[in-house]
């Protein structure tokens, strides 16, 4: 048998990740439609989304510090509304030369585009009108917007996901992500909307594999969940969270087919998902060039937190605790680069297709003095014992990895609209109220990531 090889393959992607609504700005230029971002008004502690990282207008700064860095890969997501500003009308023309245009920046700077579909930026119009993806109506003009884009751009994007953290939508963070309005946020809504969900990814994927040579994948937040204690029934609701949250979902990418278990607790509690014969034969034609997933941290879960009547889906909602053996972030995230390494196996090992991790990084409150670099060694740390992990897991374990996306080489919005919360490379300078002048500081992390690319991976410390 051949000797593993100890360096990563030659093509290897390295790169950022980041969601339009966080970094675009231009909110109302160039014949965009509202989002439901768009309407949030700013709090005392929260930003507003107008003006983002104004990418809409001053990308090309940015591009130019990815290719200074040596990234080889750039995941950016098409704002719906943009480019079809009600969701389910006439297309945008003007949004959609945007994106043509950016797309034909970043191959210019010799950076791979990668395109995510959609990242929680429903369009208005089809949150008032339909409640978001709880309607069918909405999944199909997703697919419609989809595929229009693949057809746009197909000739020049090769990697390609519709739904960011495709999982949210099996948790109660589906209600906030989905354009869901109105309702009394039930466990059958919750599995109605991850099923009209999954079915436009369907539509997409299939799209893609019937027509063109592109590459899809699913996408979901990968969270390694450890039992609290060796307790059986700690044990248990651990495995649990692990097939209904993730393992349910990574089989309709793959295989095809939904979990047996999590269908049977819908038979068994007479939870209606309203899939329709047509919709399960087309679901099973799906399948996955690659898994792409999230990972920033770990959790554990305790069964005694849990009641007995609670459905898996909100399981960590009342049964996460800290894990006593890992250090936390202010935001109270763990910090675990073994639990890194576990998913590449989990996801490699059970399904045998390529793995890629396109978000991945450590969020951090940082204060510019307006002179020198921050010494950001926290963040190089992180990044440094999750590469690692990840390196451990292809040579030690045998698992095929694509590339590494961070979140965030360059400061910007949280998901919740909180400048404070950085995780790029590079410092912006703006806080939640004040846009100040926005410009663009290198951190000390930036100098040590373009050392690893240029190593592709060899050179850590």
């Amino acid at each position: 048998m051949e000797k593993l090889s100890k360096k990563l393959p030659k093509d290897f992607l390295w790169g950022n990740s980041v969601s339009s609504m966080q970094t675009e700005g231009g909110w109302n230029e160039g014949g965009k439609g509202l989002s439901v971002y768009d309407i949030r008004e700013a709090t005392e502690t929260l930003s507003d989304w107008k003006v983002a990282n104004d990418n809409y207008h001053e990308y090309d700064t940015d591009l130019t510090m990815m290719k200074d860095i040596g990234m080889n890969c750039y995941r950016f997501q098409i704002s719906w509304s943009r480019v079809n500003p009600n969701g389910d009308g006439a297309f945008n023309e003007e949004g959609i030369q945007y994106y043509s245009d950016f797309i034909d920046a970043l191959i210019y700077k010799g950076v791979e585009p990668m395109i995510c579909l959609y990242h929680f930026d429903m369009p208005l119009h089809l949150a008032k009108t339909y409640n978001g993806f709880l309607s069918k109506e909405v999944m199909k003009a997703f697919v419609d917007f989809g595929v229009e884009m693949v057809k746009r751009f197909g000739d020049r994007v090769k990697y390609w996901i519709t739904f960011n953290e495709q999982n949210l939508f099996h948790v109660p963070e589906v209600f906030n992500i989905s354009g869901y309005m109105k309702g009394e946020k039930t466990i059958e809504e919750l599995y109605q909307i991850s099923h009209n969900v999954m079915m436009g990814h369907v539509g997409v994927a299939n799209y893609i594999h019937e027509q063109t040579d592109c590459l899809i994948g699913g996408m979901l937040a990968y969270s390694e969940s450890y039992p609290a204690t060796s307790k059986p029934e700690d044990i248990l609701l651990a495995r649990k969270w692990d097939e209904f949250i993730n393992y349910h979902l990574l089989d309709a990418f793959v295989h095809g087919r939904y979990s047996k278990e999590v269908l049977t607790f819908l038979k068994n509690n007479d939870i209606n998902m309203r899939a329709t014969s047509e919709e399960l034969s087309e679901l099973g034609k799906l399948k996955s060039d690659f898994i792409s997933f999230s990972y920033y941290a770990s959790s554990t879960l305790n069964s005694n937190l849990v009641d007995s009547k609670t459905p898996i889906n909100f399981a960590m909602q009342k049964g996460k605790q800290p894990n006593p053996h890992l250090k936390s972030t202010e935001w109270g995230w763990q910090i675990d680069p073994l639990g890194f390494r576990d998913i590449f196996n989990k996801l490699y090992q059970r399904y045998h297709i390529p793995v890629f991790p396109i978000e991945n990084g450590i969020g951090v409150r940082e204060n510019w003095d307006g002179v020198n670099p921050i010494q950001d060694d926290y963040r190089i740390d992180y990044h440094r014992e999750h590469l690692q992990a990840m390196k451990d897991a292809m040579f030690e374990d045998g698992v095929e990895v694509i590339g590494y996306l961070g979140w965030g080489l360059i400061d910007i919005l949280s998901s919740k609209g909180d400048m404070n919360k950085r995780y790029g490379l590079v410092y912006v300078n703006r806080d939640n109220h004040d846009l100040k002048d926005m410009k663009r500081v290198p951190k000390k992390s930036y100098n040590w990531f373009k050392k690893v690319i240029q190593s592709n991976g060899e050179e850590l410390e």
